[in-house]
């Protein structure tokens, strides 16, 4: 099993920075691959970025491409979304996900992951 934790949300103004983080336990995650979901009130869950299986490839929608960047710390256990130029449309719950099974072509469907955390509250007001 394993446990994903995530931290770092907040309440910021538009044009702000913020860092959020996920920590992994519970097993090693060599070979999953791993990334960031967001939901929005009223709204599904939506991919955000994510590393592959591998980590030697990483993925952005396209709402988020140029101002997010995806990174980890592997000794740690550790993810980041490191999240530039935020806008009110960024407002959401942001999800930390892991999945053994994902492919290239699953990387951005929710149902592809087997793992997800509570999730951390990211505000941004205009």
């Amino acid at each position: 099993q394993v446990q994903l934790v995530e931290s770092g949300g907040g309440t910021v103004q538009a044009g702000d920075s913020l860092r959020v983080s996920c920590v992994a336990s519970g097993r090693t995650l060599s070979g999953y691959a791993m990334g960031w979901f967001r939901q929005a009130p009223g709204k599904e869950r939506e991919f955000v970025a994510a590393f592959s299986r591998t980590g030697g490839y990483t993925y952005y929608s396209d709402s988020v491409k140029g101002r997010f960047s995806i990174s980890r710390d592997t000794g740690k256990n550790t993810m980041y979304l490191q999240m530039n130029n935020l806008k009110p449309e960024d407002t959401a719950v942001y999800h930390c996900v892991a999945g053994r099974g994902v492919i290239t072509s699953s990387i951005t469907s929710r149902t592809a992951y087997d793992f997800w955390g509570q999730g951390t509250q990211v505000t941004v007001s205009s």
